[in-house]
């Protein structure tokens, strides 16, 4: 049987949003979004500063935890197609109340997580032509832990940011097809990167059984918690196929294996990358590697010509991850607004009928972004706290999900196998069967550890200031808890919970009439 498109009623919504996202496109979604050679780049010298070629396995161990989170999504994502799914997935299993602050917390964490996978640039660009180091002029520190670096990172992101808004602006196909080329560019960029450095490689894979490059003192396991930011930033975003369920083909055949191959494909590529990378670094212990990470090393060992061919392919894949990072945002605030649960909804949840895409959410959350840039300009802290504190936002979202889902499994564990119905081709739909309760207990175990772990008063993560400064070194609990308050404030002045009634999606692909959704 042939896919069918899915009903626009049958997910309780006027289809508004244009249907132009395909397999490779959802995959390049939740894949850029991820971009492993954007997030790998930007944080590896983090990651080797903070626990020396060890922090290797820091990989690993946060892949496990992610694919577990990854299969909760998977089932999710099948069952309700629906855009905005971190919102969505958290109100239908716990009610609207979660699930606004769920949404919430996302949204502002996307927000700073595209401002952040936008000042990547300054990880590649300098690299490639010094003349891209417009602070200081060409012989400026361009490390992004220098002054020079970190306010040339800015206005480098400021105008990466101003062409992914445009191409949102323009259309989910044309959002899509620059994803996909992006895509593709990142994928032979990582396959080639790989191999050529293995092939040059300079010690055995032992290299990861050492501290080499740790300059720390202490306990070595607290440092090794503290390189796993790397790990944690860069598995994330791979639930971005969700947030498009609603502008894709079959979504709920084509979603859940679209968020796992996202995940394991980054998984796997990216361990290689990082194997290779300490395998074939001139150095361990110059000081090169963590002040200029893989960028020094691809230009140190494949020469200018090649090294700079392969940066321009990291430059692509930044310029795929942020633009798939501000689609993600917008579709998270576009899904919020409709149902009334965000300031200036009515505005907010517009579709341009041409465009099919919700305009006016790409701007906001461009605009957003830009301006967490700004406030940040004379600050070297810039790309480690804010890169800690957007993942620690999305792992708490993530949390406001797998959470009410453990509770879901364990309420109806004798009455309801989950998830019920089929697919666009009457197939059944994705589901972890009996495996599926162990799975999520340890998602949400290892969810929590990850939130304390990140969100923790690090000075050598929030605060590199040399007479220490107490707000920043606990900004991360602050800037929450201050997200938390200003929710609460708009929450409890809307009454949400007396104005917005959620649409309940049918499991299964039985026609269904469609809903109306209650607005503010």
């Amino acid at each position: 049987m042939s896919a069918t498109p899915l009903d626009p009623g049958h997910i309780g919504y006027k289809q508004e949003l244009h249907r132009g996202v395909g397999t490779f496109a959802s995959f390049a979604a939740g894949f850029s979004f991820v971009s492993i050679l954007t997030t790998v780049f930007q944080l590896f010298g983090l990651g080797f500063l903070l626990g020396g070629a060890s922090f290797f396995w820091s990989w690993p161990v946060v892949f496990a935890g992610q694919l577990c989170v990854a299969l909760c999504f998977a089932e999710l994502a099948g069952r309700w197609p629906v855009s905005g799914a971190i919102f969505q997935w958290s109100s239908r299993l716990a009610g609207v109340s979660w699930g606004f602050f769920t949404g919430w917390i996302m949204v502002i964490g996307q927000i700073l997580t595209l401002a952040v996978a936008a000042i990547a640039m300054q990880a590649v660009l300098p690299a490639i032509w010094s003349g891209f180091q417009i602070v200081g002029g060409s012989g400026a520190d361009s490390s992004i832990l220098s002054a020079t670096g970190a306010q040339n990172a800015i206005i480098l992101g400021v105008v990466l940011l101003a062409v992914t808004t445009l191409v949102n602006v323009l259309g989910i196909r044309q959002m899509a097809a620059a994803t996909s080329f992006g895509v593709a560019i990142e994928i032979v960029g990582v396959v080639v990167l790989i191999g050529v450095l293995f092939a040059l490689s300079e010690r055995g894979p032992a290299v990861v059984l050492h501290h080499t490059g740790w300059t720390g003192s202490g306990s070595y396991f607290f440092a090794w918690l503290a390189s796993g930011l790397m790990a944690a930033y860069v598995m994330v975003g791979f639930d971005s196929a969700g947030e498009l369920a609603e502008e894709t083909h079959a979504p709920r055949k084509t979603t859940p294996k679209t968020i796992i191959r996202a995940l394991t494909t980054s998984g796997l590529g990216g361990g290689l990358l990082i194997l290779a990378a300490l395998m074939a670094a001139p150095s361990l212990t110059d000081g090169n590697l963590s002040s200029f990470g893989l960028s020094w090393v691809l230009t140190e060992r494949l020469g200018g010509v090649l090294g700079r061919l392969l940066l321009c392919c990291v430059a692509v894949a930044v310029f795929a991850c942020t633009l798939a990072c501000q689609t993600a945002g917008a579709r998270m605030m576009f899904s919020m607004s409709r149902e009334g649960a965000f300031p200036f909804a009515r505005a907010l949840s517009r579709v341009s009928p041409r465009t099919g895409t919700p305009i006016l959410t790409s701007i906001v959350v461009g605009a957003g972004a830009v301006i967490a840039l700004l406030v940040n300009i004379n600050s070297t802290t810039i790309f480690t706290a804010l890169s800690s504190i957007c993942i620690a936002m999305l792992y708490i979202a993530y949390l406001g999900v797998t959470l009410p889902l453990l509770v879901v499994r364990i309420r109806h564990r004798r009455t309801d196998r989950f998830p019920a119905g089929v697919d666009e081709e009457g197939r059944p739909l994705f589901s972890m069967g009996r495996f599926g309760p162990a799975v999520n207990i340890v998602a949400v175990i290892y969810q929590a550890i990850m939130v304390v772990n990140l969100m923790w008063p690090r000075a050598e993560i929030y605060d590199l200031s040399p007479d220490g400064n107490w707000a920043l070194q606990y900004s991360a609990l602050l800037f929450v808890a201050a997200v938390v308050a200003v929710g609460a404030g708009y929450f409890g002045f809307k009454r949400l919970h007396k104005n917005v009634e959620l649409i309940h999606v049918p499991h299964s692909h039985t026609p269904a009439p469609v809903a109306q959704t209650a607005h503010s």
